[in-house]
């Protein structure tokens, strides 16, 4: 496949499934995706195998200056051409808290989103895996919308959906969720196919039942529910469908949690 990276800082606005118009904010290189997983559906591919020749990253992750002069220049050529986004949101070449200055950058796009663009949201989407890092939780406080993924209830399967490290603990990550108490949104993608030989389903009524009763765990004020849209890395994999997503909806739904699906 090929990779969907993203070349700059800021990009779009896009159109995105969920949020509407989107000014994408890449806070990982360039050139190529840093993650703590590596998804099998993972539209930037997986992740680069480490060894030499690979550059420092240092040299490759924008600093919080260029990502502010990068989204000052944005917002201000869009408000002159009267096309502010819905959202600006956080997202790009790999997990973005895993920069070392993500509150800093925060706190400066809350404050420019201010003064240039008040009428968008800014919003983080995360993989959940990194709760734990200083600075983490209290620079997704800052968002607007929090949207943090868990694609199995049950961490084995979790585990070759995402392929986290070894240091992941799926009950730990639900307790860091916690800290949120019901404030964020909870983002699952459904699909099946097989990986590494074994068939992974995460529609199952058997994942279902332990992701209904994370959701009675969590209270996650929305839930967001979606499945494959683009080339995936691993092939073969296979969409949920539209009804099955909308049954799932509606479970959620029972629970009071407004819920949106993405066929």
């Amino acid at each position: 496949m090929e990779n969907m990276t993203f070349h700059s800082p800021v990009f779009g606005p896009i159109h995105s499934r969920r949020l509407g118009s989107s000014l994408g904010i890449n806070l990982m290189p360039a050139t190529r995706k840093v993650c703590n997983f590596n998804c099998v559906y993972c539209e930037c591919g997986w992740n680069p195998e480490p060894g030499a020749g690979q550059p420092d990253l240092k040299d490759l992750i924008p600093s919080p200056e260029d990502i502010s002069l990068a989204l000052k220049e944005k917002l201000e050529l869009l408000g002159r051409e009267n096309k502010l986004p819905d959202v600006i949101t956080f997202s790009g070449n790999g997990e973005p808290t895993l920069h070392k200055d993500f509150l800093k950058i925060m706190q400066d796009t809350v404050a420019i989103r201010n003064a240039l663009s008040p009428g968008s949201q800014v919003c983080v989407l995360s993989n959940s895996g990194t709760l734990q890092i200083s600075g983490v939780f209290q620079g997704l406080m800052l968002a607007d919308q929090r949207i943090m993924k868990i694609d199995s209830a049950i961490e084995e399967t979790l585990r070759k959906i995402n392929q986290p490290g070894k240091q992941y603990s799926l009950r730990r990550t639900v307790e860091a969720l916690k800290r949120f108490k019901g404030d964020f949104t909870l983002q699952t993608l459904f699909f099946s196919g097989t990986i590494d030989g074994a068939v992974v389903d995460n529609t199952t009524e058997k994942e279902l039942e332990a992701w209904y009763a994370l959701l009675d765990e969590l209270g996650p004020k929305e839930v967001m529910v979606y499945t494959l849209d683009r080339p995936t890395p691993l092939g073969g994999l296979k969409k949920c469908s539209v009804q099955k997503l909308q049954a799932i909806a509606r479970e959620a739904e029972h629970k009071g949690i407004k819920t949106v699906v993405a066929g």
